[in-house]
């Protein structure tokens, strides 16, 4: 891939920016922006000079450092060590905001700090909200300006929850594994991250007959248009939402490294293939290289491998340390849907659950869970549970448990935090059930610190031993409240409350960055499915998901542990406050 002078100076606009966010040295912050003016505007191409050995520190306004970094990018297949760095101290998606129209580093900066904005859809229901107006330094046209830049940018792209993408993607995986060409075939890109959202799907298949494959592709039922049809690579689109899915075909000793090459992420392979050029080799999509001949790529295992590695998770690739961890031997043991014996948030009928009491708790028993929470909604308005509710379901509770062997129901409740972080149910009606889940539903409009005090009033309450949902958002429809997670999570370790990572694919709250943030901090995770329906446990493989893109581990999540355990976890709880 040739490195053009345009792409360097972006790769040094984007860490001026980034910079500024953090309030780095605006000396610093002046030397890449002119040096990206400088490379932008060069006649020869730099990439011809250093291949002419020429010293890039004899242009003007670039120094030693800056040459080796023009270096290192060209190299390094388009960035460097710095971008990375800093990509991974700013909440993943915040370089998105610096693309909008109309927005530079210093709005970007004020929107975060003001209102915890990091992502163009935070930014689009803040502005459609009000929202904006009132932080210094904007007012009504400028919220009206950003509205307008931001509906546009967004309007370019379209991304699907993870759950949506799956309804997409594995019905066509099983209809390509029945071909008899097919040997294998995955799912690549950020599907197989489990990612969140994802904008389109990959799919990587081996085989020795490529065109029957690519032409079997194209004929699955579901096509609605086809976008490319090749030998070995077709594009179309599926079903009603148009989602285009790429296939790609190699032989099946490139199989892994066509794996690893779709995957991604684009950093993580930017990183993996430094490795290599160190090494002398190559890699791509067809395999490892060491001149012209093939040493690796019939699996993943053996493209790391040549590279000194050992084989990473899919979820780990996004260049935020796993590199580095795998080279010193201390990549996380990631937490499997299998290790997880229970589920501590349930909804039934009771309250806005669509099932009954036992039949939830079959569904959970089924899936192989051996304890389960109930914790239907106590709230003001809507279906909801009040004590005597609770009392009744604690009878039926007390029954089921005596005739289900091996499988015990716990007595719950989720109940909402308060403006002022009370909540609202009567402490002698929590003091009577196992546990309560803390979650907030309402007064999202509060300050940021108003909010923050809040949640962690309601969390040093004595029955409140999870606190649910953190951070309230939905992915497509609503915001995250603004709140200091990291105060958030420091203070749910101190006080001995677990934080949910509710696996909702809307909610999917905690994300991933504030999962590794309570892991590094000791707090503790429970990864629940915050299930309405029998078929809502379906969904805890997405919450899992995100908690192994956050490095959780079995050890990290409170419903790993057995019922005695988790029972110990709730006392311990009451007798700390």
């Amino acid at each position: 891939m040739h490195i053009h002078n345009s792409d360097i100076a972006r790769v040094f606009g984007e860490i001026a920016d980034l910079l500024e966010i953090e309030n780095g040295n605006p000396f610093q912050i002046r030397a890449y922006r002119n040096a990206a003016r400088t490379v932008e505007t060069l006649g020869p191409d730099i990439e011809d000079l250093l291949d002419e050995g020429r010293d890039l520190d004899e242009l003007p306004g670039i120094g030693k450092d800056l040459a080796g970094k023009i270096s290192e990018i060209v190299h390094g297949g388009g960035t460097c060590a710095l971008r990375e760095q800093l990509r991974g101290e700013l909440p993943p998606e915040i370089e998105k905001l610096l693309r909008i129209p109309g927005l530079g580093p210093k709005r970007v900066k004020l929107l975060y700090d003001e209102r915890g904005i990091h992502t163009p859809e935070q930014l689009l229901r803040a502005a459609q909200e009000g929202q904006l107006r009132t932080i210094r330094g904007l007012g009504e046209k400028a919220e009206q300006k950003i509205l307008e830049a931001v509906q546009a940018q967004l309007s370019k792209t379209q991304r699907y929850s993870i759950a949506t993408a799956a309804q997409i993607v594995e019905p066509l995986l099983a209809y390509l594994a029945r071909h008899p060409a097919v040997i294998r075939v995955e799912a690549a890109g950020s599907f197989r991250r489990m990612k969140e959202t994802v904008g389109d799907g990959d799919v990587v298949a081996a085989s020795m007959r490529m065109a029957e494959v690519t032409a079997h592709f194209v004929a699955y039922g579901e096509v609605r248009r086809v976008i490319s049809h090749g030998p070995t690579r077709a594009s179309v689109e599926l079903g009603e939402l148009a989602m285009q899915v790429d296939l790609r075909v190699v032989e099946p000793a490139s199989y892994g490294a066509a794996m690893h090459y779709f995957t991604g992420s684009k950093a993580h392979n930017i990183e993996v293939r430094t490795l290599a050029l160190k090494r002398g080799l190559k890699i791509n999509e067809y395999g490892v290289y060491a001149g012209e001949e093939r040493i690796a790529g019939e699996t993943e295992e053996s493209v790391f491998a040549s590279v000194g590695l050992p084989f990473i998770a899919p979820e780990l690739r996004e260049n935020r340390g796993e590199i580095e961890a795998a080279r010193e031997g201390h990549l996380p043991v990631l937490v499997s849907v299998k290790q997880l014996k229970g589920d501590l948030h349930s909804h039934t009928r009771a309250s806005d659950g669509r099932d009954a009491l036992r039949e939830m708790a079959e569904a959970a028993r089924r899936r192989g869970l051996s304890y389960l929470g109930v914790t239907d909604h106590a709230r003001h308005g809507g279906r909801s549970v009040d004590a005597d509710a609770l009392a009744r379901q604690a009878d039926e509770i007390d029954l089921l448990n005596e005739e289900m062997a091996g499988f015990t129901l716990l007595k719950g409740v989720e109940v909402d935090i308060l403006e002022d972080g009370s909540l609202d149910l009567p402490d002698a009606v929590l003091a009577r059930l196992d546990y309560a889940i803390a979650s907030v539903h309402d007064w999202s409009g509060l300050t940021r610190e108003q909010q923050t005090a809040r949640i962690m009033r309601a969390m040093d309450h004595p029955s409140v031993a999870i606190l649910g949902h953190p951070t309230g958002r939905l992915l497509f429809e609503r915001s995250p409240n603004v709140l200091d997670i990291e105060r958030v999570i420091r203070h749910a370790h101190d006080c001995g409350c677990a934080l949910e990572l509710d696996a909702q694919p809307m909610r999917l709250d905690l994300n991933d960055i504030h999962c590794r943030m309570a892991k590094d901090m000791g707090a503790m995770v429970v990864i629940d499915a915050d299930a309405h329906k029998v078929e809502d446990f379906d969904d805890i493989r997405f919450g899992v998901g995100q908690g192994r893109r956050g490095w959780l581990e079995a050890g990290d999540v409170l419903n790993t542990r057995s019922l005695a355990q988790v029972r110990a976890f709730f006392r311990r709880k009451r007798r700390t406050h």
